[in-house]
């Protein structure tokens, strides 16, 4: 039952990180959830601007005009800094590998290593964390605590590890913290009103709480694997 609600809430997870992207892509054309247009009616107004004026073609060799960098800009705010990390070609290029970066900069306790970290990937990297980092959550606290996360075990893991995730994303909504100690211990989350959290939030925090919980396994991040996290170990196998 526990591996089969696992598997579900992964599912679950992969279907909101889908759903956040396209919410995403949605707003950055100026649309709504349901595909009409925003209430500014911006992109319209352009559409009919640039009818009136012939296109301008692009200069030979020139780069393409730059997208909005939402992700790296979310990043930035999280983790205290100024402007969004530039792009980086020696980046991430997958989960896993970014798993283990995030790991290795909560481990030194360097905010501006997460920043480069995590905003020189392209979006659907970092986004990729919200699906990859719960299993591996469960499985480390399990291995902190002895046992199965359970729901009295909330409080005890929210008190040993959210100060240090509240300090290396010291503009991390608290919510999105508490829920992701909720899901750790399966504990439903409460249901908040006002707008939904930023797509960001979630990954972000997932993949810093990892590196917490690592660390204070006294575990290497390039121990970690995410594909195959380690088993939990039971008290009875200790006795």
């Amino acid at each position: 039952m526990a591996g089969a609600t696992e598997h579900a809430e992964q599912a679950v997870q992969a279907l909101r990180v889908a759903q956040d992207a396209l919410l995403s892509y949605l707003a950055s054309i100026g649309l709504a959830h349901d595909g009409t247009a925003g209430p500014d009616g911006a992109w319209r107004t352009g559409l009919d601007a640039e009818t009136d004026r012939p296109a301008q073609p692009v200069p030979d060799g020139a780069p393409p005009p730059p997208l909005g960098r939402w992700w790296a800009a979310r990043v930035a705010e999280l983790t205290g800094h100024g402007s969004a990390a530039e792009r980086d070609e020696s980046a991430a290029a997958d989960g896993a590998d970014l798993l283990r970066r995030v790991a290795a900069g909560v481990k030194a306790g360097d905010r501006g290593r997460l920043h480069r970290e995590l905003g020189g990937v392209e979006a659907p990297v970092g986004l990729g964390l919200s699906a990859l980092a719960p299993p591996v959550l469960h499985r480390l606290a399990g291995d902190l605590l002895r046992h199965r996360p359970r729901a009295e075990d909330l409080e005890q893991l929210t008190k040993q590890a959210g100060p240090r995730v509240r300090e290396l994303l010291p503009n991390l909504p608290p919510e999105v913290l508490e829920t992701q100690f909720r899901r750790i211990c399966r504990v439903p989350a409460e249901r908040e009103e006002g707008p939904p959290p930023h797509p960001a939030d979630a990954a972000v925090a997932a993949s810093v709480l990892t590196g917490v919980l690592l660390q204070m396994l006294h575990r290497e991040p390039d121990s970690l694997d995410p594909t195959a996290p380690e088993p939990v170990e039971s008290a009875e196998s200790h006795a």
